[in-house]
């Protein structure tokens, strides 16, 4: 019976387009002028705009499937964003928002669609999203040499599962936002556990969430907000849906806000040159405590 309403959870929780917005296919190909000098490995998106900026990867994941995942970079970047997108969309409708967050944000950006999404392997479910992103967190130390200290995990909608599935593992992570996030899967029928899961997480929260969505009330996202132990101030959209909180100006300047605040922490906690105290100082040398924030 279990098994039976689990199945019956996963379709009702999970929309993945049909078709997919985009293909896949070897980048490194003989008389490719835009992929020349690409290593081998990397993929490229086929059925949308060309972009020389992003690598395509295909990872696998514990469960044997095979997650595509992109990666864009910023020349300026100090932090680096893994957003885990909502529901019923792909890498290919989303890659326009992510070239919007990179610009205004000055962040590198790493995205991925779950299994059985997009150009991805497998069925969607609760627990194989949660081995993507694990996947996709282990690509981004290996391969781009990201540090956990420089990483800001965001969440939309189904997406709060993985992220605060990886948040609540992860000691030092930068920050973690939640966008429309869910406190239960109880009304969806997706048995995500995220009440206990946001207790676990260790560093500065932001909760997004529209005070009309009539997917995922306005009470999931005041209540996660609550549960967080490190709050950040959070951004309650007046009138904002489930999937048009992207299209209100105050979205990108709160986010931008958020980033810059994780860019000081980031400094604030870098470790300094120790300094010689004079032989006869009896001083005691105390550690700064680590920056918490609270509501305004």
């Amino acid at each position: 019976m279990g098994n039976v309403t689990s199945s019956v959870a996963a379709r009702l929780a999970f929309f993945p387009p049909e078709p997919p917005t985009y293909g896949v296919e070897p980048a490194h190909q003989d008389g490719d002028g835009a992929a020349q000098g690409a290593p081998p490995g990397l993929l490229r998106m086929t059925g949308v705009s060309p972009d020389a900026a992003v690598e395509v990867r295909a990872l696998p994941t514990r469960a044997g499937t095979r997650v595509v995942a992109a990666f864009w970079r910023h020349p300026a970047a100090r932090l680096t964003l893994l957003y885990s997108h909502g529901n019923a969309a792909d890498l290919g409708q989303m890659l326009g928002l992510f070239l919007e967050l990179r610009a205004h944000l000055r962040v590198n950006i790493m995205s991925y669609d779950y299994s059985g999404y997009g150009a991805s392997t497998g069925k969607p479910s609760e627990y194989n999203t949660y081995y993507d992103i694990e996947a996709v967190y282990d690509c981004l130390k290996k391969e781009y040499g990201i540090e956990e200290e420089d990483l800001i995990l965001y969440g939309q909608s189904v997406g709060s599962g993985p992220t605060l599935h990886l948040a609540s593992r992860l000691e030092k992570l930068r920050g973690v936002v939640l966008h429309s996030g869910i406190l239960s899967g109880i009304r969806v029928l997706y048995p995500v556990k995220n009440i206990d899961k946001i207790k676990q997480v260790d560093c500065p929260v932001l909760v997004i969430h529209g005070t009309a969505d009539d997917i995922v009330d306005f009470t999931h996202g005041k209540r996660l907000w609550e549960l967080a132990k490190e709050k950040y101030e959070p951004l309650w959209i007046k009138g904002g849906g489930h999937c048009n909180l992207e299209t209100y100006p105050e979205y990108i300047r709160h986010l931008r806000k958020f980033i810059n605040a994780m860019e000081k922490l980031a400094r604030d906690k870098a470790p300094k040159a120790p300094q010689k105290l004079p032989s006869s100082s009896m001083t005691e040398v105390k550690h700064n405590k680590c920056l918490r924030f609270g509501k305004r």
